[in-house]
């Protein structure tokens, strides 16, 4: 209990996550590439359907599978976390860093999230499915997500009945996670396209490729600070290496449009980027109050002109970091109490000048 308690902590706390560094393929434009497997336990039935003590169950042979798994040392220490000795606003805050889904951090029995401190790893447990394993990595690196998981899969599946049929396969609460039950997505941020009035065009055309595209937190969430999840829709009737392999190649299609008009704006309107760019770097670092929407939306700016060149001396980790520092429930956690909107406002403003008085663009 020690241990949970201590990564929870760590985990809420800090704004840094390794998969938000900056590094990777094409880390210029795609922020992160996650790989989820979702698996369900045999002859249980879903999460909809469970009770209380079915989903209790759930929880304690997951439980019981990491233990194993880390004792035999197999992987990077795992840890489970028993979601309902967790807060409200600790269960948010996992979810503004993305190692949880809204849907999952709702107060209901048997919950449970397995991670690991570099948070590269996070399963879920009892959320649609029995278990969604999600591995993030940064930059353009699916493949090296896939194989993370699917070592992680390899490793439950000796310890778990995972509910298989031969003709099927991986049997989920949704239809269309059925077959193999992968999902890979990945985070784009597209600030030239949407300069450009070009962003719709280009988004449109990757939905017309059998492709979903949804917002910074999912399903259900709107393209905050220029910043989509493109994912797969089906995952019946393809491989795991086509659903990679046709998923790298529309990203990399999508870097390429994006990369196209940052060299056009380059060209042809140099005065007025820069002059959008400062002015949101001016904002970051001088206002006294500051909407969430607000800051994400001078951070696109400013992580733009990191990525261009044109303000030196800050890293793209250090300015992902704004993503989390920006969000509501982040912000009342790093307070230490619950807020009335305005005085979040306040606190987000204060936060972020703190963050970047640590360093010292030129």
């Amino acid at each position: 209990m020690r241990r949970e308690k201590s990564l929870l902590e760590s985990l809420v706390r800090s704004s840094a996550s390794p998969w938000m560094d900056g590094s990777g393929t094409m880390a210029d434009v795609v922020i992160s590439s996650r790989v989820r497997l979702a698996r369900n336990l045999r002859d249980i039935e879903f999460p909809h359907r469970m009770d209380e003590r079915t989903a209790s169950g759930v929880l304690e042979k997951v439980k019981e599978a990491v233990s194993d798994i880390n004792a035999r040392r197999a992987v990077p220490e795992l840890t489970c976390i028993d979601l309902e000795d967790v807060s409200e606003l600790d269960r948010q805050v996992l979810v503004e860093k993305h190692l949880m889904s809204p849907q999952h951090a709702q107060p209901l029995p048997g919950r449970g999230l397995v991670t690991r401190p570099d948070e590269r790893v996070s399963i879920m447990v009892n959320e649609e499915d029995h278990l969604r394993v999600q591995c993030l990595y940064s930059g353009l690196e699916l493949d090296e997500a896939y194989i993370t998981a699917n070592g992680i899969d390899d490793l439950l599946d000796e310890r778990l009945d995972f509910a298989y049929d031969e003709r099927t396969g991986f049997l989920t609460a949704c239809p269309t996670n059925v077959g193999t039950g992968l999902r890979v997505s990945v985070m784009v941020h597209l600030p030239a396209l949407a300069i450009g009035d070009e962003v719709s065009r280009v988004l449109s055309a990757v939905n017309k490729m059998g492709l979903v595209v949804r917002g910074l937190y999912g399903e259900g969430t709107e393209g905050q600070g220029n910043v989509y999840q493109v994912s797969n829709q089906i995952t019946l009737g393809q491989t795991e290496k086509e659903i990679l392999e046709n998923l790298a190649l529309i990203a990399k299609q999508v870097v390429a449009e994006e990369r196209r008009y940052r060299e056009t704006l380059m060209k042809n309107q140099r005065t007025a980027l820069e002059d959008r760019i400062f002015r949101a770097w001016g904002i970051l670092t001088n206002a006294r109050s500051m909407s969430s929407s607000e800051a994400v939306k001078l951070w696109s700016d400013v992580r733009l002109g990191v990525e261009l060149g044109l303000i030196e001396g800050l890293d793209t980790r250090h300015i992902n970091e704004i993503l989390v520092i920006a969000q509501p429930n982040f912000v009342m956690r790093s307070a230490g109490r619950t807020m009335t909107l305005e005085e979040r406002d306040v606190t987000r403003a204060e936060l972020v000048r703190r963050h970047l008085a640590k360093v010292k663009p030129s």
